[in-house]
């Protein structure tokens, strides 16, 4: 295998893996390449990095190597991060948001049938936010997706554990409409 078609599945690989980084003993078994070669390979890739300017580079860190941006962008990172328009959510978003919040897991038919309205677009949005994730399958015909609140949902509203959501007051086990407004009133007075 050619150093240029390493290189290219290095960047495959850590683009994929993301956050989490990749270990170079996973990247020897998952190329089947000699670690020497692997180890050149990133060399090269981080100084093409650095020789041209780009807006990434390759670091290792905490014992793996990943994808970072330039230190050299992060005002524009920042300015993009702190404009309000960047952070919002639609209400209809919003509303499902809480329903999954306070019944996950949950499938997409169940928070319909609760909403009375299709929430494809919503459920797009929300797992394009990282704010919801899937979770697992039902049990019941059809195996249909769960879905559940991220460690970034978590984040985003302050909250330590799911078990922080504000409680729903007593006797609305079924209170659907109340659970969002509970939600959108506790969670507006958190800022982001």
């Amino acid at each position: 295998m050619t150093n240029e078609e390493v290189k290219s599945i290095i960047e495959s690989l850590l683009f994929v893996v993301g956050d989490e980084g990749i270990d170079l003993k996973s990247l020897v078994e998952t190329i089947a390449v000699e670690e020497k070669q692997i180890l050149e390979a990133i060399n090269e890739l981080q100084t093409e990095y650095a020789d041209k300017e780009r807006g990434f580079q390759i670091v290792f860190l905490g014992g793996s190597y990943q994808f970072t941006t330039n230190s050299r962008n992060a005002p524009y990172i920042e300015k993009m991060i702190e404009d309000p328009k960047n952070h919002s959510i639609s209400q209809a978003a919003l509303e499902t948001l809480a329903i999954i919040a306070y019944k996950q897991p949950i499938t997409r038919v169940e928070v319909e049938e609760i909403r009375g309205v299709k929430t494809d677009k919503p459920l797009q949005t929300l797992m394009s936010k990282l704010l919801i994730k899937e979770v697992g399958r039902a049990e019941k015909t059809g195996r249909a997706i769960l879905y559940g609140t991220t460690r970034e949902f978590l984040f985003h509203f302050g909250l330590s554990t799911i078990e922080d959501l504000p409680p729903l007051p007593d006797g609305q086990d079924t209170g659907e409409d109340d659970e969002a407004d509970l939600f959108f009133e506790k969670f507006q007075e958190i800022p982001e």
